[in-house]
């Protein structure tokens, strides 16, 4: 089976990353083309992978015929357009969150795929194909810990870049969480509350940081977020679940743990999400390479969270931005899925 040709889109950190990964990393694909908004970054990163182009325009570069499928790493503004142009030319896209900026757009995007009958769309929620949250998933799954009650997130960084305001917060980072919860309870948010501690005295003027989130599912389940994005530590991401037959924690950055003189003790914390999340990160890609082989024949061309996946996530942090502002909890407003047969 010849590889496939990848374009991507937005070679910033993240997408520069993805085109190692593929390069290197990933079998059955190639990349052809690079694009970005800064086109001498995309010329210079081109010029490093054999056969590979860099396109000027995005469009263009989604319509190009040495392009059989598309990643988007690109500003989440540009995404809606982006993604109904590779719907246009029914090409497979790998999407970083978020699928578009705001509820409206990401339905529209939902319903334009569903009527082409086809699952093209794949948003980037990397958390589903870590080792650490699969086994959590398929621990509640067994049922061994009986009936899952409690979910207890935290999610810190060392540091965020100066524009990062207070809603970026729960759009950027809660919306991992969000994604989380409903992957691992299989139901839909339906309430959020945004609470804002005594701020950071370190973190720029105006961020409300941390934050702390309060979700309810639709059957009652509860999860607390802590997000704290400017610690100036390290990079910490951990998950609890309190079950009725007992609990069950990841995220704990115990792979070597020291004593040492003095009555010390401790190990490494993971230094940025690319260190905690690189082997999910391939993963996820090798996996979505391989659907899209497997799509040719089945018409399914996703191995993961789906369009209606980013629709959802953008309801619950449309309704945490409006918590945030107001310090209320939130009802989540989101469409019946049953509505748009093929979401």
């Amino acid at each position: 089976m010849s590889d496939l040709r990848v374009a991507v889109l937005g070679v910033g950190v993240m997408g520069a990353d993805h085109v190692v990964r593929l390069s290197s990393r990933i079998s059955g694909a190639r990349v052809t083309v690079v694009n970005d908004y800064v086109a001498d970054k995309a010329e210079q990163l081109a010029a490093t992978i054999p056969g590979c182009r860099a396109i000027a325009d995005p469009l263009d570069a989604i319509a190009d015929p040495d392009v059989d499928a598309v990643v988007l790493a690109t500003p989440g503004p540009t995404h809606e357009k982006q993604l109904l142009a590779c719907l246009e030319h029914t090409k497979p896209v790998m999407c970083e969150k978020p699928l578009t900026t705001d509820v409206s757009t990401a339905l529209d995007v939902v319903k334009r795929e569903a009527e082409l009958s086809t699952r093209l769309i794949q948003v980037g929620f990397m958390r589903r194909f870590d080792h650490e949250y699969a086994a959590l998933k398929a621990l509640l799954d067994g049922d061994e810990l009986g009936l899952p009650l409690v979910l207890h997130c935290a999610h810190r960084n060392p540091a965020v870049p100066p524009s990062f305001d207070s809603a970026m917060i729960v759009r950027d980072s809660l919306v991992h969480e969000v994604d989380v919860t409903r992957f691992l309870f299989g139901e839909e948010i339906a309430s959020i509350q945004i609470i804002k501690p005594q701020p950071n005295p370190a973190a720029p003027r105006g961020l409300a940081d941390p934050q702390i989130a309060i979700m309810r599912t639709t059957s009652g389940k509860h999860v607390d977020v802590e997000l704290f994005v400017t610690t100036g530590i390290a990079y910490e991401v951990r998950t609890e679940v309190v079950a009725e037959r007992g609990s069950a924690m990841i995220g704990m950055d115990v792979g070597l743990v020291r004593k040492g003189a003095g009555g010390t003790w401790g190990g490494q914390i993971t230094p940025g999400f690319r260190e905690r999340f690189g082997q999910a990160y391939d993963t996820e890609f090798q996996r979505w390479v391989d659907a899209v082989h497997r799509g040719r024949n089945t018409g399914d061309f996703t191995d993961g969270p789906s369009a209606w996946d980013g629709y959802a996530a953008a309801a619950v942090c449309e309704a945490g931005v409006e918590s945030l502002n107001s310090g209320q909890p939130v009802d989540v407003q989101m469409v019946d899925r049953r509505t748009i047969p093929g979401a």
